[in-house]
């Protein structure tokens, strides 16, 4: 799998809670899309395609932009002071709303780098059923801390940023070694990706 992908989808995300706050919410949504674009656009002049995250993640930010650009700053404070819940929030539902759909999202990545002929394969749908589902966990459990910080006077580091980053790490290294555990091992094709073997 191509997992260096899956973390630069989630790039802009991670630009948008870094850089919001009361005071640069306008900016890190612009900043989020400007994220975006680049991330989207090469990808796009080649295959025509992108992501479920990507796609989200470019209306998102040019949504929050225009509002920022638009609205006055009494009216952006509520969504200022719960940008980091929303941002999770909507990345939890592409995750579960992928699942739903039958296309988990970290399949676009993996397709990058994995041969046609395993993408039907019972071990590549489940790798990918597994890993968009540790994601979508990952960013529910962002999304608690968040509520307890804002709304259950929970100590502001630790469900601010303490617990959120020791989840992203946790779902980062578990999408390194995940595939690898399932397919054995596997020897890696030519092109240095790990094969997936068509059965389980």
């Amino acid at each position: 799998m191509q997992r260096a992908g899956v973390f630069l989808g989630f790039v802009p995300w991670i630009v948008f809670s870094v850089v919001s706050g009361p005071s640069t919410w306008g900016w890190a949504a612009l900043a989020a899309l400007a994220c975006s674009l680049i991330l989207i656009v090469p990808g796009w002049q080649r295959t025509h395609s992108m992501s479920i995250l990507d796609a989200t993640g470019l209306v998102f930010f040019a949504v929050m932009a225009v509002l920022a650009l638009v609205l006055d700053r009494a009216t952006l404070q509520p969504l200022e002071d719960r940008a980091q819940l929303l941002s999770s929030v909507v990345i939890a539902l592409v995750a579960f709303g992928s699942l739903a759909l039958g296309r988990p999202f970290t399949e676009y990545y993996a397709k990058q780098s994995t041969p046609r002929e395993y993408w039907s394969s019972p071990v590549f749908r489940r790798i990918n059923r597994v890993l968009t589902a540790t994601w979508g966990l990952a960013f529910v459990v962002n999304a608690l801390c968040d509520v307890v910080s804002a709304y259950l006077g929970g100590s502001s580091d630790v469900f601010n940023w303490v617990l959120p980053v020791i989840v992203i790490v946790a779902a980062v290294r578990f999408t390194i070694w995940y595939p690898d555990h399932v397919t054995g091992g596997l020897d890696q094709d030519r092109s240095g990706s790990p094969a997936v073997a068509p059965q389980a």
